[in-house]
């Protein structure tokens, strides 16, 4: 006897779009980002894009498209908390890779607040985006272009009206993050990670100046120096953090600072191809790597809230994912379920959207992704996403059909 396909692939691109179908996603097992163990045969009610109810299986009303997702594992979506997505091929790249919610680390051209307008249309499914808009820089370059009021700065933003006015310019946009950075980049042969920017008393006046606008600040800093004044400035999270000392980790635990510690970008730096492909930045990868090993072992030991972060445009040629890096979150010794929540219910903390996603309950979006087996025993299993949902609008669905 043939089993009925209840997998329902064939619902209309209106329905997809619109996220306005409900759906009965069932024979599922449950990691809700709330309880530290799975919850088996579980089924997961959706409608209006929201999560309607959540049930242990059996009986199903009518009214609803069925999903069977026949003992899979049913998971938040991801919050990549740290990307640089800036066209919408890149935006379906991170969606398919599990990732419903996005933080943009800034765009040279406002691009991450155009594609969120396009997600909070309906014109894209997703990710929702979080904005940074332009970086708070010392050093413009041709991100002066990006905005008529930002042409007088191509000599530097340095002075205290400079700084300010990029925020200005950043706010009036209508950014939700501001983006600055405490030391140097990593990704350029030229420069030194290790080398602060901007000091303390700059830093202070971006985070005032933001402050204004109820904006929060992400600070760049690989160096210990740079990060400590970031910190003390008042940021809100610390982007990549490598040669962070425990005065500056104890820092961050007093003043709840988030660390978004990007780790697999830096493995990237250490091997041929991927975002990174430059024999210097491979030399200069493998002296980062171990003390980037040492401070996320640190933060997580010391309780510092931690948040995923690819540090990718999601390019034809880049291979760093969320997925992986809570692989080597579980690598550098966090718990599995501590790794997971990394990567959904920390990240939406960080974002201020905790209320609207980061687990899977009622009356949150229905941001779900699937993975085949148990991540919390298999940790290379969330690396590969077969079922994606944003907002209750299917992105992916490579779910195995029922054979006769």
């Amino acid at each position: 006897m043939k089993k009925i396909l209840l997998i329902v692939l064939q619902l209309t691109f209106s329905s997809i779009i619109s996220g306005q179908n409900k759906l009965i996603l069932f024979n599922a097992n449950l990691i809700d980002g709330i309880a530290n163990v799975e919850k088996r045969n579980m089924m997961i009610f959706i409608s209006n894009g929201k999560i309607e109810s959540v049930k242990k299986d059996g009986l199903k009303p009518k009214g609803y498209d069925l999903i069977d997702l026949n003992g899979m594992y049913l998971l938040p979506g991801f919050i990549d908390a740290h990307t640089h997505i800036r066209t919408i091929e890149s935006a379906n790249r991170a969606l398919e890779s599990g990732v419903t919610t996005a933080r943009s680390a800034s765009t040279p051209n406002f691009q991450d607040i155009s594609i969120r307008e396009m997600v909070k249309t309906g014109a894209l499914i997703g990710p929702e985006m979080i904005a940074a808009g332009v970086f708070v820089t010392p050093n413009l370059g041709e991100t002066i272009l990006a905005d008529t009021r930002l042409g007088d700065l191509h000599s530097g933003v340095h002075k205290e009206d400079d700084l300010r006015k990029v925020v200005q310019v950043n706010a009036q946009r209508g950014v939700d993050f501001i983006k600055t950075r405490g030391t140097e980049r990593a990704g350029l042969p030229q420069t030194d990670p290790r080398k602060q920017t901007y000091t303390e008393l700059q830093l202070k006046i971006i985070v005032d100046e933001a402050n204004k606008y109820n904006i929060p600040v992400m600070a760049h800093a690989h160096g210990d120096e740079g990060g400590y004044a970031a910190v003390k400035a008042g940021v809100k999270s610390i982007e990549h953090g490598t040669y962070l000392t425990s005065r500056t980790l104890k820092l961050m635990k007093k003043m709840d600072t988030f660390l978004v510690p990007t780790f697999t970008t830096v493995l990237d730096l250490t091997q041929p191809g991927g975002d990174y492909d430059n024999p210097v930045l491979i030399i200069r990868g493998q002296h980062m790597l171990p003390s980037l090993e040492t401070t996320v072992k640190m933060a997580y030991k010391m309780g510092i809230k931690i948040a995923t972060g690819a540090d990718t445009g999601y390019g034809p040629n880049s291979t760093t994912r969320v997925g992986m890096e809570i692989t080597n979150f579980i690598n550098l010794g966090m718990k599995p379920i501590d790794a997971i929540r990394s990567a959904t219910i920390i990240g939406a903390e960080l974002l201020g959207i905790s209320k609207q996603t980061g687990t899977i309950h009622i009356g949150k979006d229905a941001d779900i992704i699937v993975v085949t087996k148990n991540p919390l025993n298999d940790a290379r299993t969330i690396q590969d996403v077969v079922f994606v949902m944003s907002n209750g609008n299917i992105a992916l669905n490579r779910l195995p059909f029922d054979k006769d």
